[in-house]
């Protein structure tokens, strides 16, 4: 309660008799009533905490026709201002001055090349202009780092100011002998100093509201005020707090999403500090309020979002260009020509970086300086390259002789899957090796590549029996598939479980096809076993297990690890669906019985049924997992 109630004549015994009689029928109501309305206030401000985040710059005005003389007596003018209202103003002089002293820059690199100067000599340095501004740049850092230790310091007197006052308001609940009017009066004055008190560290603010209202609580249970004061203050807080509420509604339609915010954390705390208004009245009052500042919160949320979106699809944009650059600098270039082209493709995609508008703040310096070390880095070893490239030709000339003798060896096997591994291995270790001689490079590459080519072409003359198995295999599946679709099922269950079973064995057996009817096939025969389950009724989830059997069946490579890795992600699954049921399950028990929580909870019934029967579902995958692998051991074993 922040408003001071009429005031009234002491009380003498008799009145004083009737009023603790009142109080004492209605001190149980009253004290559930403000546990209610504390409950929905601590509900509110941890509300108010998630979604806390850092404001968008105030209004700024357009710098973009300054040079950068201009923006140096911009930033020098806003030196003398407030600094809670130029951060937005002095982060745009700033971008803008980097723009115009990157174009000075270039200007100077440009003349420099056009004097003669080598391009991988230049260094780029500030002018006298530059080295004013971001002097006075840091200049004002400092004393914005020192403003916003000031605030935290205020803040820590203001905590320390409100934990006075509560142990006042504790004082004033323990002592005994006051009068109703006094001990009023001096409650309302406790008020009153309270709320002149500024903000305090956000991570108190909970336990000292908490706190405050405790003792207001007690306050008032002590006091036994008599119901008519009581009634007059209620209706005075209601009167405030319906202000309140059309206040709230008034920022539904306020264009400035910052204005809204800030305006309705504001009617926030003035709730907070209004006490209880009549019993039957609270809910609506509370729904009515909580209504508009959901409404608020909704439009503050989207325009987050839409702004976190287009902050999350530049750094996709950015990434995208430092996989590019990492693709274009994974291999060393092995001739001039090759690092002047590298050159010229890294600026492009600088070029194509300063054209992105900014990513999330807290990867933003993590990315560029990823993106510019590679760019760095590259300069740096051309440099590098071109200073020693005459000593590492006659290496690189070694290597690519050892290079041809193993793949003169290796052009002599016939396990075709390793030695093409290794044959590739070798030439992309050919691809890394650099320059030679030119006098010897085209012999060396030729030596090579018929080493390459020799096997190569005896790999293709075996494959090519090969193919002639894979003709017959297509016509093995085209006969189960023609099969299939004939085939009578009756009315047992298991038979017909185990004759599709049998069809899906005979398929996986069957070998090879070419790989231009692979897919066909497949779908062909997935589509006709897929039709058999829903005229024969079968589940979805003994078809799916069935499914998930066959595709064990056909798990093509390392078998071990497929099995490893789809465990793995089964029970990461099974996990995440048991923790959202845990949620969803405690969500529950803080719903109040009312209508609109009825439809809530419904809602997480249903989605807590589902969760369940995909849990279900993963653990019988899981044990079809297990079943396959024992079945791989003990064939294994006897192999």
């Amino acid at each position: 309660m922040e408003e001071s109630t009429p005031k009234q004549p002491e009380m003498n015994e008799e009145l004083q008799s009737k009023a603790e009689e009142t109080v004492e029928r209605t001190v149980e109501e009253e004290a559930e009533q403000k546990s209610v309305t504390a409950e929905a206030a601590v509900a509110e401000e941890r509300k108010s905490e998630m979604v806390e985040e850092a404001e968008p710059g105030e209004a700024t005005p357009d710098y973009s026709t300054m040079d950068r003389e201009g923006l140096i007596e911009a930033l020098e003018g806003l030196m003398g201002e407030e600094m809670q209202a130029i951060k937005g103003r002095a982060a745009a002089i700033r971008n803008r001055f980097n723009e115009l002293n990157r174009e000075a820059q270039k200007t100077v690199y440009e003349a420099f090349l056009a004097d003669g100067g080598n391009k991988d000599e230049y260094e780029a340095k500030n002018d006298g202009v530059a080295e004013r501004f971001y002097a006075l740049y840091d200049k004002y850092r400092e004393r914005r780092q020192q403003f916003l230790a000031e605030q935290e310091e205020q803040k820590r007197r203001n905590l320390e100011a409100k934990q006075a006052l509560i142990e006042e308001l504790r004082t004033l609940v323990d002592a005994g002998g006051e009068q109703v009017r006094t001990a009023l009066d001096k409650f309302n004055e406790i008020q009153e100093r309270w709320k002149a008190i500024g903000e305090v560290p956000r991570e108190q603010m909970n336990d000292l509201w908490q706190n405050y209202h405790f003792q207001i609580e007690q306050f008032f249970a002590k006091l036994k005020m008599n119901r008519e004061l009581r009634d007059l203050d209620q209706k005075h807080n209601l009167e405030e707090k319906i202000k309140l509420c059309e206040k709230a509604e008034e920022l539904i339609v306020e264009p400035s999403i910052t204005k809204a915010f800030k305006g309705l954390q504001e009617l926030r705390a003035q709730w907070k500090e209004i006490g209880p208004v009549p019993a039957e009245q609270n809910e609506e009052i509370w729904q009515r309020f909580c209504n508009a500042a959901n409404q608020v919160d909704e439009r503050r949320k989207e325009y987050y979002e839409q702004r976190k979106e287009e902050l999350e699809h530049n750094l996709l944009a950015k990434q995208a260009l430092i996989e590019k650059a990492e693709g274009l600098t994974a291999e060393r270039p092995a001739s001039v020509r090759e690092w002047n082209e590298l050159t010229a493709s890294l600026d492009e995609l600088l070029k194509v970086w300063k054209t992105i508008g900014p990513v999330p703040r807290e990867v933003n310096e993590e990315i560029w300086t990823k993106f510019k070390g590679m760019i760095d880095r590259h300069y740096a070893e051309k440099k590098e390259h071109f200073a020693t490239l005459k000593e590492e030709q006659e290496t690189n000339y070694q290597k690519k002789v050892e290079l041809c003798l193993k793949a003169e060896a290796i052009a002599q096997r016939e396990d075709w899957k390793k030695a093409t591994e290794e044959l590739l291995q070798l030439q992309q270790e050919w691809k890394e090796v650099g320059a030679v001689s030119r006098k010897v490079s085209e012999k060396l590459w030729q030596r090579f590549r018929g080493a390459c080519d020799q096997f190569f072409a005896k790999k293709g003359e075996f494959f090519k029996e090969r193919r002639t198995s894979e003709s017959e295999n297509l016509a093995k599946k085209e006969a189960i598939i023609a099969e299939l679709k004939a085939h009578q099922f009756g009315d047992n269950r298991e038979e017909n479980l185990t004759a599709i079973k049998d069809f899906q064995r005979r398929w996986a057996e069957v070998g090879f096809v070419p790989a231009a009817e692979k897919e066909r096939l497949h779908k062909e025969f997935r589509s006709e076993i897929d039709h058999i389950f829903e005229q024969l009724k079968i589940s979805a989830r003994e078809a799916e297990e069935t499914a998930y059997r066959e595709r064990l069946k056909n798990v093509a490579g390392d078998a071990k690890r497929f099995v490893s890795g789809e465990r793995q992600e089964l029970q990461e699954k099974i996990e995440k669906l048991r923790n959202d049921l845990n949620l969803w399950e405690n969500n529950l028990g803080f719903l109040a019985s009312s209508k609109q929580a009825d439809l809530l909870k419904q809602e997480f019934e249903k989605k807590m049924q589902g969760a369940r029967q995909q849990i279900a579902l993963l653990q019988a995958k899981l044990r079809i997992l297990k079943e396959t692998e024992q079945a791989e051991k003990e064939k294994e074993q006897k192999e």
